[in-house]
């Protein structure tokens, strides 16, 4: 990627304590392997550089062109995939998820107890597309994010996500996965709280459903193929092995922990389960160019993905009476603090920069459970993406260090 700095009102020298921050309090300590930054405004490169190792165990460094997991930054591509289906005309923001999946039409909400003491009540409308886009539909996470560090809740409907073996892993498929989420109950009436949530999965079976595409097919014809994304997929090809990071848990010692061996990756191998909340690997560059294409209002380099209204509309707040995620969160984890914070189609937003202690006004973003982050900034025309593979995220707040570092060197 070529740096034009001058033309980004981006001072170079102020840009360049993101070098002396990353070194100094992560690569240098070993709190981290390694990791990769870019940060674009008006649509030039103003600073891209890689630290550290890709791969520590067999010393190799942090490649420009490395692949990274990158989780949950799956979701805002499924985002805007769904939302792609909505510009056509196949649904509205309102419409029931059992439109397209009558099962969903039995749900049931939890009220108290649980296993066979459990009641529970008709919900007070049905979930709705809106309700995935923005994890307000009452779904939970189960207990899968127990691997990722989140305390296991106890509660009885994630128990129930059990019985009925709601799972996203090999041999799962995206239409078993609505079956069995058909048979949960919502954790709470549809709308009237925000919980993250299995809802991006859900939006890949949508996509899966109504454009009669497998998802991974319609991602390729009508996301990456067209924004030039050419190493996203669900699987890292043979021949991109050696670009494919090593990802590390940081021990309760503090130490880093290889918890996953590039060379014996699950990611190695197509899967049976496309996961739209998570399964995505893919390189900075490409990310860059995911969300340069949502800084320009839905297109680049003459690929018009969405219509820029609908860009708008999806980092808008759609949480109920414009309350903030303080007001509507349950739930203890998620890649977002909550103070301030508003929620939209697939993207949280900075609602106020003083309770949420941001320096910027209009970004969106989200991040993925090996600390990945990215951010769009409508107002300071301003893009950022952060790689690392370290898990769990939240261990540390580089998006927040990261904006005191960034929005200080804008000079023009």
């Amino acid at each position: 990627m070529e740096l034009a700095p001058k033309h980004t009102g981006l001072s170079t020298a102020r840009l360049e304590r993101i070098t002396d921050h990353l070194e100094r309090n992560y690569i240098g300590p070993g709190k981290i392997a390694g990791c990769q930054v870019a940060v674009a405004r008006h649509g030039h490169l103003a600073y891209f550089r890689s630290f550290g190792q890709m791969d520590r165990e067999r010393g190799k460094a942090m490649a420009d062109d490395a692949i990274f997991r990158i989780y949950s930054m799956t979701k805002p591509i499924t985002s805007v995939a769904l939302m792609s289906l909505c510009e056509r005309g196949y649904f509205q923001l309102n419409d029931p998820v059992s439109r397209f999946f009558p099962t969903w039409k039995d749900h049931r909400v939890w009220v108290s107890g649980r296993g066979a003491d459990m009641k529970t009540e008709a919900p007070h409308r049905p979930v709705t597309m809106r309700d995935m886009l923005c994890h307000t539909g009452g779904l939970t996470y189960g207990a899968a994010l127990v691997a990722l560090g989140a305390p296991d809740s106890g509660h009885p409907v994630d128990a129930v996500y059990a019985d009925v073996g709601v799972r996203r892993g090999r041999g799962e498929t995206l239409m078993e996965f609505m079956g069995k989420l058909a048979k949960v109950p919502l954790r709470y009436q549809p709308g009237e709280r925000w919980m993250y949530s299995l809802s991006t999965d859900v939006c890949g079976a949508l996509v899966e459903q109504i454009s009669g595409q497998r998802f991974d097919s319609y991602l390729q014809e009508y996301l990456f193929d067209p924004l030039g994304m050419k190493d996203t997929s669900f699987a890292v090809a043979p021949e991109k092995l050696p670009r494919f990071c090593a990802n590390y848990q940081r021990g309760a010692d503090k130490s880093l922990r290889l918890i996953d061996d590039p060379a014996k990756s699950e990611y190695l191998t197509e899967p049976t389960f496309f996961s739209g909340g998570g399964g995505l690997t893919g390189a900075t560059e490409d990310y860059l160019r995911f969300c340069e294409m949502l800084r320009r209002g839905g297109e680049l380099d003459g690929a018009r993905i969405l219509g820029p209204r609908t860009i708008e509309l999806m980092h808008r707040n759609h949480l109920k009476d414009g309350k903030d995620l303080t007001q509507m969160a349950i739930g203890g984890f998620s890649e977002t603090a909550n103070e301030g914070v508003g929620f939209g189609l697939g993207f949280a937003t900075t609602l106020d920069t003083v309770k949420s202690g941001s320096i910027a006004a209009g970004d969106y973003y989200w991040g993925g459970a090996a600390s990945t982050i990215f951010w769009v900034d409508a107002e300071a025309d301003l893009v950022v993406v952060f790689m690392t593979q370290l898990m769990p995220s939240g261990a540390f707040n580089f998006r927040g260090q990261l904006k005191s570092i960034i929005y200080s060197s804008i000079v023009e």
